[in-house]
């Protein structure tokens, strides 16, 4: 799959098979969020993936549905790098996509991560000055989701609003 279609039909899968992700294609997913641009190539980010349905279960306290994932990725970010949100954000997006390419749904879970940071970090090991940044469930999708998107026509603007 090219990246444009890719980009077309990434979409946030909530409904996993439970089917296991082979290793190689967990390190595609996490080397094209490791790809990502970040501001002044600082890379402030570190890729926890946990394959471990015993921990996947613990950090799906309010999601249950995160269960059935193949596997989870944890983004863990270095909070003294000047635009680690944005970093995080271009890294998770790449993944998304990686994730779509190769026949994966995927998720990208921030509030509720937020929420229970200080929890996750313990059950992960993640160092204290480190933020949790996102967790995105992978896995082989019960179906995909097919919510439309705005038509170009109703967002694009040339020169000016």
């Amino acid at each position: 799959m090219d990246v444009f279609e890719a980009i077309r039909t990434r979409r946030s899968v909530r409904a996993f098979t439970g089917e296991a992700i082979p290793r190689e294609d967990l390190e595609k997913i996490v080397d094209a969020g490791r790809l990502a641009a970040s501001g002044s190539n600082k890379q402030p980010w570190d890729f926890i993936v946990i394959t471990d349905h015993t921990i996947i279960e613990q950090l799906a306290t309010t999601s249950q549905w995160i269960e059935q994932a193949g596997a989870m990725i944890a983004v863990v970010m270095d909070p003294e790098s000047r635009w680690w949100m944005e970093d995080g954000a271009a890294a998770v997006q790449n993944m998304l996509l990686a994730a779509t390419a190769l026949g994966y749904g995927s998720c990208w879970l921030e509030g509720y991560v937020l929420r229970n940071e200080e929890a996750f970090k313990t059950l992960l090991g993640v160092p204290p000055e480190k933020r949790l940044m996102v967790l995105v469930p992978v896995g082989v999708p019960v179906e995909w989701p097919t919510k439309e998107k705005k038509p170009l026509e109703e967002v694009i603007h040339w020169e000016r609003y």
